[in-house]
């Protein structure tokens, strides 16, 4: 099949890297988003997001005239729906989203179309949003029905990247394409074959909607023993970071490193799915996504134990300590703040000591809403080193191994495990 136009729906983290690596192969691709600033954005050739190298191939397949975008669904061959899916009340996933998309672009499907849905999903979402189509458009026919003699063609594609390497990854991870039907999967895999260098497993929709959740509810469990251990050393006076150097050298042992929480639109969130749809039987994701979730308790609290302790030893008022805050990102090196523990924690702090605590995020120019509302001002790192208390949150590259000189009226917490520790905190 050619597939002479393709169009993208949501033009976020994953949406828009997948639209300009499509136009990067000459293909003409039509960027959908009901954000008509980002809109606008795009179709001036810039990006709103932070992500290596995607602005300069944005603005080419702009200036190429490959890439367009729109807030309103025009005809395409194949459509991408790369929307949110969060949460309502009690960790229940939000379809609405991917409903909203599925409505929009059914008025302009036409025999022979493919539609994949990329947004991770729990079980069944794929045929929910099949259905959906079939109810908008009962003049054609959609696989749950009609198998391979469908009209429209309907695949569950995952996106597996990591932010900061994703047009890197989107073009060389594998890919696992769930179709519907034999015929789905198919034109799925020729679809991706444009840019994709990895292999394309086939699979059917629910598999591939589970696959997507199983990895990322696997790293949480790793994750949550490294955070569960840091707070049983913690306890015990133990460093963790060497005590797992020292467990990793036995030839079987991998343990991962520990930190503030876990954050992102991923795996932060993925488990939940897992635990919605089965409750009763997923006892250890629900458990691993409990300890994630209560790290930034926990680190928290350690800030309000060594702002007791410097008033109880240096004098100082806690009301009058200032706390500066190291990195909001959910991780290293990007701009992303989706369930970011650094920043949950940040607005914490701020909560329980208002208007004492600075913030230090490089990979933002502009003061965030959530810090403006709670009195939280960006901050260089110098300001920021002058402070009572230093909490190092996220690890980014520039702080990597950086050497800290406390006055003896300060404190350092270094959650992640990356600044030389000054004499004084040994």
């Amino acid at each position: 099949m050619n597939f002479d136009t393709i169009a993208v729906v949501g033009l976020g983290y994953i949406g828009l890297p997948t639209a300009a690596v499509f136009a990067s192969r000459k293909k003409t691709v039509i960027g959908i988003d009901v954000n008509a600033d980002t809109v606008n954005l795009i179709n001036r050739g810039e990006v709103h997001i932070v992500e290596p190298d995607l602005d300069m191939l944005v603005h080419a397949a702009v200036s190429g005239g490959y890439l367009r975008a729109t807030c309103k669904a025009e005809p395409a061959d194949a459509f991408l729906i790369a929307v949110p899916t969060p949460f309502k009340d009690g960790h229940e996933p939000d379809l609405s989203f991917i409903e909203s998309a599925s409505k929009s672009i059914a008025p302009v499907l036409k025999v022979g179309d493919l539609v994949v849905l990329e947004s991770t999903s729990p079980v069944g979402t794929t045929e929910q949003m099949a259905q959906w189509l079939a109810e908008a458009r009962p003049d054609l026919s959609f696989p749950q029905t009609a198998g391979e003699a469908s009209d429209i063609r309907i695949a569950h594609c995952p996106e597996r990247v990591l932010p900061g390497h994703v047009l890197r990854e989107l073009v060389h991870n594998d890919r696992v394409i769930g179709g519907m039907t034999p015929l789905c999967s198919a034109t799925a895999i020729e679809l991706y074959s444009t840019f994709v260098e990895g292999e394309c497993v086939v699979t059917n929709e629910r598999t591939a909607e589970m696959c997507k959740l199983t990895e990322n509810s696997f790293r949480d469990l790793n994750i949550a023993f490294a955070n569960e251990l840091s707070i049983i050393c913690d306890k015990q006076g133990i460093d963790v970071w060497e005590l797992i150097g020292l467990a990793n050298r036995h030839p079987r042992v991998n343990i991962l490193q520990p930190g503030p929480g876990v954050g992102g639109h991923c795996i932060a969130v993925d488990p939940w799915f897992i635990v919605s749809q089965a409750p009763k039987e997923s006892r250890l994701i629900r458990t691993a996504r409990e300890v994630n979730e209560s790290k930034p308790t926990w680190v928290v609290e350690k800030v309000r134990s060594l702002a007791l302790q410097l008033s109880e030893t240096e004098g100082k008022p806690v009301g009058a300590l200032r706390i500066g805050c190291l990195g909001l990102s959910f991780k290293a090196d990007i701009d992303d703040l989706r369930e970011s523990p650094a920043l949950a924690i940040t607005l914490e702090i701020s909560k329980v000591f208002p208007g004492q605590v600075l913030a230090v995020e490089p990979h933002i120019d502009s003061q965030p809403e959530s810090l403006k509302r709670h009195d939280i001002p960006l901050v260089s790192l110098e300001d920021a080193s002058q402070a009572d208390i230093i909490l190092l949150l996220v690890d980014h590259k520039e702080w990597k191994g950086m050497s800290l000189q406390l006055r003896n009226d300060q404190r350092f917490l270094d959650t992640r495990g990356v600044v030389r520790k000054p004499p004084e905190q040994n």
